[in-house]
């Protein structure tokens, strides 16, 4: 696996791109799988991945045109991954068919087939909790990537029980037959959430959200201050899971979640988005071999009024980078705002774009910034479509040619709860950014509103969506 060697060959054929360059020059998107939950909300519906129709040549353009309901309740689909992606692009044997629906709750993990009809997936097959655990006594399954060897690779964030000291890495055959654990005896981190390799430098590196058992039941203070969260990045040699660094990022990296290289295969850079202390750290190479890590943007806390403390952080929960690495984007689910910045220089990050799409500091909220000079502020949020938007940005997806960004605003159901309890009650949106690559800028597009509180079975709550092309946070080049 260090060499990249595995299902992919030298040729041409296989799903995906040869390079990100190659991928921005891709077809438009025309369908967008979208995970949508109704665990938390009090309604007795599975889960269920929704089918958006993202072609504005379509008659049906911006609706809901497929619903694939699980077979449980109380499942919390979250996150979602390719069974190949372009790591193994030149093998033409390989295709992109079968989207992974990891169950971050019960533990259950759904295979779904794309192939058949994209428009309208259907269930491939289940794997059953008691099944994970037996063989590897791992539980409450987050992020799938696909290996070039044709296996899949799925992180874990604990055991049955949800301690944090039982999370690692499940890996899965090309049948989607448990193989067991990736990383070596004895090797497992201490806390698990979000994974990116980098195979030409030999590495995968690891985030930390935190124990199940804390966050499973809402966000406390107290839950960080007794070690419940993460503040650790886990490096690991990629061709043996034995890992090698761990890298404490300290109070200016609380709750690190998503993680990203940079998409050209050779560099030796990428960002972590830490969610409480609102940063986005910088993790690279040092010359001797080790790797090291820096504060690239820090978001400073609101000082508010009306709210449950006096200072409101930014929240980032979600970022990714565009796949010629110019542009990186994160939301504040918090604060309200999408994020662009330049980072042709990955050390100084320039932010080029900023729009408003919610949050607790809108107008209109009895929540109010206060401003040094004794001012209070509120952000102005725009009506899209007619309808006033809901809860704060959450996840973002960019198209292939990077103008467009899409965002839904669901984090977690108990955390929707907490922080934004109308999202339990009228469900979840998505958006569409229109993003300028030339010189930089974010705006929304008025004309694209897909509303979940609108659901035949009631209001939904929207999370992580995928292209059935690929895109920019599930293709990992070699």
């Amino acid at each position: 696996m260090a060499t990249g060697k595995g299902c992919c060959g030298t040729g041409n054929g296989g799903p995906g791109y040869k390079t990100p360059i190659e991928a921005m020059n891709g077809p438009r998107e025309k369908l967008l799988y979208v995970t949508a939950v109704y665990t938390g909300t009090g309604r007795a519906n599975p889960d269920y991945l929704a089918t958006i129709d993202v072609d504005p040549k379509s008659s049906s353009f911006s609706k809901v045109v497929h619903r694939l309901p699980v077979t449980h309740l109380g499942d919390e689909l979250h996150h979602s991954g390719w069974n190949a992606c372009s790591s193994c692009h030149g093998d033409p044997s390989a295709q992109r068919r079968y989207l992974i629906l990891p169950s971050l709750l019960s533990s259950r993990i759904y295979i779904v087939d794309t192939g058949g009809n994209p428009r309208a997936p259907v269930l491939h097959k289940a794997i059953e909790p008691e099944t994970i655990l037996d063989k590897t006594n791992l539980a409450f399954p987050h992020t799938a990537h696909c290996l070039a060897s044709g296996d899949i690779l799925i992180s874990c964030m604990g055991d049955k029980d949800g301690n944090a000291e039982g999370a690692g890495f499940l890996l899965l055959d090309s049948d989607f037959n448990v193989k067991g654990r990736w990383e070596k005896p004895g090797q497992s981190p201490s806390f698990g959430y979000d994974f990116w390799y980098q195979p030409r430098h030999d590495t995968l590196i690891s985030s930390s959200w935190g124990a199940p058992a804390a966050f499973s039941k809402g966000f406390s203070l107290q839950d960080v201050a007794d070690g419940l969260y993460g503040r650790h990045l886990f490096v690991y040699s990629w061709g043996e899971g034995i890992l090698k660094q761990t890298l404490d990022l300290g109070n200016t990296g609380l709750i690190p979640l998503e993680v990203r290289f940079l998409h050209d295969p050779s560099k030796d850079i990428g960002y972590v988005a830490c969610a409480l202390s609102s940063t986005l750290v910088r993790f690279f190479k040092s010359s001797d071999g080790t790797w090291n890590h820096e504060v690239a943007v820090s978001v400073p806390n609101l000082k508010v009024k009306n709210w449950i403390l006096p200072e409101m952080p930014g929240l980032i929960t979600d970022f990714l980078i565009s796949l010629d690495d110019r542009f990186l984007y994160f939301v504040n689910w918090l604060h309200g705002d999408i994020r662009q910045y330049n980072i042709e220089d990955p050390t100084n990050p320039v932010l080029t774009g900023q729009v408003w799409v919610g949050g607790l500091v809108r107008r209109g909220s009895p929540v109010v910034v206060e401003k040094d000079d004794g001012h209070t502020w509120q952000s102005d949020v725009p009506d899209v479509l007619g309808k006033k938007l809901r809860g704060g940005p959450q996840m973002i997806q960019l198209s292939l040619d990077g103008k467009r960004l899409y965002v839904t605003n669901s984090l977690f159901s108990s955390w929707d709860n907490q922080f934004y309890p109308e999202l339990i009650e009228k469900g979840a949106h998505m958006l569409v950014m229109d993003c300028d690559t030339h010189k930089g800028g974010l705006s929304i597009n008025p004309d694209f509103l897909v509303d979940f509180g609108e659901e035949p079975q009631g209001p939904a709550l929207a999370h992580e969506m995928r292209y059935p092309g690929g895109d920019c946070t599930s293709d990992i080049w070699l």
